[in-house]
């Protein structure tokens, strides 16, 4: 029996509806989470989620604020997150002798941001002998022993850190941590003159504004991975070079910030090369290299931060993902 003409079209037209809607099916859900509430530090990420760079990649991108009193790496160990932002690839190491399976699958930040700023009567870490140096306990972990062992300097110099920039400004003899695009601007708008003193400007090995997501998302993922990575380094170059989309994302999360502080972190990360220096002016934006992650994993170690038995440099890192992503600056 002949069909009808319109019952013969019938299937043609499904399946054209069909390959229509494709594109919005084959979105794979994928959540991000940062180490901190939004802010220009995390402007690629937005950016590839404003301007639609995850979705032209297959993804459907949600990123979750973190903040102080959220562990981001035990709500992604509970199924939370696929990944997360580590501060820094050392900070993950760490985490990953502590019994969480997790590796460093890109690094979006080429330097490590961490400062440490001092009145202007200072000009080198050398000068910080003698003076109060208020730290936030995490640094015993990370840059501490580093600046120690680099610079002479002692513990007993130490008073924590409170996250509040009122007793340096009241202390001349104070100097305080701090993130090269956050606290030096607060500190300027203060009216304080200050000299801030970058330490992977000497040597201090780490990467930060990490992707870190477990193994098993690496293993079972690792299409939705790759395509992240990738997403993210053109995020990040659209960011740089016009940031107005992201921005009204990052305000929509976090309505405390501002314009001027947004403006401030923009120019500080491209004046210092944060996102495109290094191996990544010639690798690709997020770059990891072997060389680098095992000057991290050897300052551990040598800082007895790290038990080299317990956690192989191998199984801390991939290169896979960002060897194949490529975006340059």
């Amino acid at each position: 029996m002949r069909l009808p003409h319109a019952l013969r079209l019938a299937p043609l037209a499904a399946a054209l509806a069909l390959a229509v809607a494709a594109p919005a099916q084959a979105q794979d859900k994928f959540t991000y989470m940062t180490n901190w509430y939004a802010q220009a530090e995390h402007g690629g990420f937005y950016q590839a989620v404003a301007q639609g760079i995850y979705k032209k990649h297959g993804l459907d991108v949600t990123i979750k604020m973190g903040g102080p009193q959220v562990n981001i790496t035990q709500m992604m160990a509970a199924g939370q997150a696929d990944c997360i932002m580590g501060s820094s690839d050392i900070q993950m190491m760490q985490v990953r002798e502590g019994g969480v399976p997790v590796v460093n699958v890109a690094a979006f930040f080429q330097k490590d941001p961490q400062v440490l700023i001092a009145h202007d009567d200072v000009k080198k870490f050398e000068d910080l002998k003698g003076k109060t140096i208020l730290i936030g306990a995490q640094a015993n972990r990370g840059y501490w022993p580093w600046l120690k062992a680099r610079f002479g300097l002692t513990d007993e110099q130490t008073r924590p850190y409170t996250f509040n920039i009122q007793p340096f400004v009241a202390d001349k003899n104070t100097a305080q941590q701090g993130y090269l695009t956050s606290e030096p601007y607060a500190i300027q708008k203060a009216g304080v003159k200050s000299t801030v003193l970058m330490f992977s400007d000497h040597g201090f090995p780490a990467y930060a504004t990490t992707v870190s997501c477990m193994d098993k998302t690496v293993k079972e993922r690792s299409k939705q991975v790759a395509a992240f990575v990738k997403a993210s380094a053109e995020g990040w170059k659209s960011y740089l070079n016009d940031p107005a989309p992201a921005n009204a994302l990052i305000k929509k999360d976090n309505p405390n910030m501002t314009d001027d502080q947004l403006a401030y972190s923009v120019a500080k990360l491209k004046e210092m090369g944060m996102v495109t220096g290094g191996d990544a002016a010639t690798q690709g934006i997020g770059v990891i290299t072997d060389a680098r992650a095992k000057a991290s994993y050897d300052f551990l170690v040598s800082a007895k931060l790290l038990d080299p038995t317990k956690v192989e440099i191998a199984k801390t890192y991939t290169t896979d993902f960002v060897k194949d992503a490529k975006v340059l600056p």
